[in-house]
């Protein structure tokens, strides 16, 4: 070979040929650049600035954009509300991101069996709530929760048995969590399954040889064989956790339990389009990125920390 850029017979490739990668790249460069990176550059930008108002704000000029530094940023760091959300929503993904991994890893093991019948209808039902968008899925949830129009209610109150009210107080949590739960499971589910099917049936052979049950060979060999679909799918379930707004913005009209700044992304939506401060919504923004990024990088960290040690043992 003479060259990269020359054919088998020694001659250039036209230009067209050479440039015809980039052509194919431009489309997603243009989308990228355009619904991504100038957004991201767009609110970096507004982070930094805040409208400096002169008397009553009213006339020409009156109100203008200077630069802020640091200073939405350290209100941002310093906000109560800010931080108060962001403990709620480590509270909801404790109960979260266990239960929903727990149970897609249940489901995936409980459809790879050998016995179980109407595989694909049993597949697709667990994986339906999943194509169910999130507020129309909270709307479902919140009229079931509801005392005087839910049917879970009626039953309990003809039986004689309490009837909690799961709008309100702790709760509260849970009605969110579920709601959460029963909308993602199907999606971690089918990416487990995905992975345990890609399994060599060659090994489950030579696990029955020498005779191991199907509980140790759920244990033994295929847990430890979906380990990095299951650190995906934690890494996918903890950025949605952490990114949680349409369940408690879609409960909101049916409960006071529920603030306008319950999740940080709701303190965003509530100082960028109701307080109408975007500069102070930008910082937020842009600091709530900044800690999904930091603890999904030392996530990351430490699962391959963790797979180097095993690898090397």
């Amino acid at each position: 070979m003479t060259g990269s850029r020359r054919e088998a017979n020694g001659r250039r490739r036209p230009y067209g040929a050479r440039s015809a990668p980039y052509g194919f790249l431009a489309p997603a460069v243009v989308l990228f650049a355009l619904f991504f990176a100038l957004p991201i550059g767009y609110a970096l930008w507004l982070s930094l600035h805040k409208v400096d108002v002169q008397g009553l704000g009213l006339g020409k000029n009156a109100r203008t954009e200077v630069w802020a530094g640091v200073e939405n940023y350290t209100a941002a760091l310093t906000d109560s509300e800010l931080g108060h959300g962001a403990l709620r929503v480590l509270g909801y993904g404790a109960i979260v991101v266990p239960v929903m991994l727990g149970l897609a890893l249940l489901f995936a093991l409980l459809l790879d069996t050998e016995r179980v019948r109407a595989r694909a209808f049993s597949r697709l039902t667990i994986f339906l709530p999943y194509a169910v968008p999130g507020v129309i899925a909270a709307l479902l949830w919140g009229f079931l929760y509801l005392p005087d129009v839910s049917p879970f209610h009626h039953v309990l109150g003809r039986m004689g048995l309490p009837r909690p009210d799961l709008l309100d107080g702790g709760p509260l949590f849970l009605a969110l969590a579920n709601i959460a739960v029963w909308g993602g499971t199907g999606f971690n589910m089918i990416v487990i399954y995905t992975s345990l099917r890609s399994i060599p049936a060659e090994v489950y052979e030579a696990a029955k040889l020498d005779g191991a049950t199907p509980l140790q060979i759920a244990l033994r060999i295929k847990i430890p064989m979906v380990v990095p679909s299951l650190v995906l799918t934690f890494f996918f379930s903890v950025i949605a956790t952490l990114q949680v707004f349409s369940e408690p913005t879609t409960l909101k009209p049916l409960t006071n339990g529920i603030s306008t700044t319950w999740s940080p992304l709701m303190k965003v939506y509530n100082d960028a389009f109701v307080a109408g401060n975007v500069y102070a919504a930008s910082a937020t923004a842009v600091v709530l990125a900044a800690a999904t990024f930091a603890l999904s990088f030392a996530l990351l960290r430490t699962s391959n920390s963790r797979a180097k040690q095993q690898g090397s043992r």
